[in-house]
């Protein structure tokens, strides 16, 4: 499976998780690394409004990203990891850079999602 046309994301390895339940912890196999990029799709059904977004180093709880973007609609969000930075992309679009809170963004080892949202699938 590729990227996302118009998105500049480089192709997926490894298998998709289909219809997770929220809230949803998973881990993240090798980490995070420069050019690893993560594909969350869902939607927000009627009536919801919030979706926080965790990357999470589990040996110290320590959260290394949080979004908490407020939503009306589906989406396509992909997490891009860079050497200094994440780059949060929203349905194609470059939406921010996040930089890193760590110098150890390898440590990052599982994600969290939580919310009013019902998710397609997450593909690392």
């Amino acid at each position: 499976m590729g990227g996302y046309p118009g998105s500049n994301l480089p192709g997926m390895g490894g298998q998709p998780v289909y219809n997770p339940p929220v809230p949803y912890q998973g881990m993240i196999s090798g980490g995070m690394f420069p050019k690893r990029t993560i594909i969350i799709r869902g939607f927000v059904p009627f009536g919801g409004s919030r979706m926080a977004i965790n990357f999470v180093v589990s040996r110290s709880r320590d959260i290394a990203f949080h979004m908490n973007p407020r939503l009306n609609e589906g989406l396509v969000m992909s997490i891009r990891c860079g050497n200094q930075r994440f780059k949060v992309f929203v349905n194609g679009q470059h939406l921010f850079d996040f930089f890193h809170r760590m110098q150890s963004f390898n440590e990052i080892d599982r994600l969290e999602i939580d919310g009013d949202v019902q998710i397609s699938y997450i593909h690392f």
